[in-house]
């Protein structure tokens, strides 16, 4: 049986739990929808994980069933057609159908691909750390490779790496190259009607990759994500396959999603 956990912030007790993120715990201390011990919680609130904690009257699990151990973690490689929900309205398949059940807790994806967007998605037990990777505040590397419709002027290429106001507000490139027409992802189409480029930026706003591009003039025909921080996507990996992350790579992640 598990020892409970000192007590600790309740921020961090529902983060690290899977709950999630811990603005979004803050909003629901603010709102009064949090309670400890039948009472309502406060900011500053201090839990264990032997703590009777509820969200809207529903009781919260906060201790690790049994053979639990270190935060897990995983990469998938995410099809077109998928969504990054734990349930659709739509009824479209979605990212967890096809992965394992962790040891404990829950799987929480680090950020989002859109549903016509392939690659790269991570996934820890840990919460925290999914909190950090996608925190603005760590600038993590994400790398796409991206087919636009036409052949960008260089002139384009500069504004994109400059600056590009968006309604959400500017964004840039921090990195663009052209890729050979042997790139997997300029295959299936005539060179000279679509570009290929690997790009690279340090935030992930929703559809921020597509929208720089479509702020420039050009189309995206096909988007895959290669990269998220240390994580590469691994070339023998086929579209719905996953992998467990070794101890190293999750040390990085870790590191990576730490408060700079």
């Amino acid at each position: 049986m598990n020892s409970p956990v000192a007590p600790v912030r309740l921020q961090k007790l529902l983060a690290s739990a899977g709950v999630g993120s811990r603005r979004q715990i803050e909003q629901w201390i603010r709102e009064g929808r949090l309670t400890v011990d039948g009472r309502a919680a406060q900011l500053g609130e201090r839990a264990g994980t032997d703590s009777d904690v509820r969200l809207d009257g529903r009781k919260l699990q906060l201790n690790p069933g049994p053979g639990a151990g270190a935060a897990e973690a995983l990469l998938y490689y995410k099809p077109i057609g998928e969504v990054t929900t734990r349930r659709d309205p739509q009824g479209r398949p979605t990212v967890f159908d096809r992965l394992p059940a962790p040891r404990s807790g829950r799987w929480i994806v680090v950020g989002r691909l859109d549903v016509n967007t392939a690659g790269l998605l991570l996934f820890t037990t840990d919460g925290a750390v999914a909190h950090g990777l996608m925190h603005p505040s760590r600038q993590i590397e994400r790398e796409y490779l991206v087919r636009v419709r036409g052949r960008p002027a260089p002139q384009t290429l500069r504004r994109l790496q400059q600056g590009v106001l968006l309604e959400d507000g500017p964004a840039a490139f921090d990195r663009i190259v052209e890729q050979r027409p042997s790139e997997p992802i300029a295959q299936d189409s005539p060179y000279g009607q679509n570009t290929a480029y690997r790009v690279v930026l340090h935030e992930g706003r929703n559809r921020e990759v597509r929208r720089l591009w479509e702020a420039a003039g050009h189309e995206v025909s096909r988007l895959l994500r290669i990269r998220y921080g240390p994580v590469a996507l691994p070339q023998d990996l086929r579209p719905g396959g996953w992998r467990h992350l070794e101890s190293a790579v999750l040390a990085a992640l870790e590191a990576a999603a730490a408060p700079p």
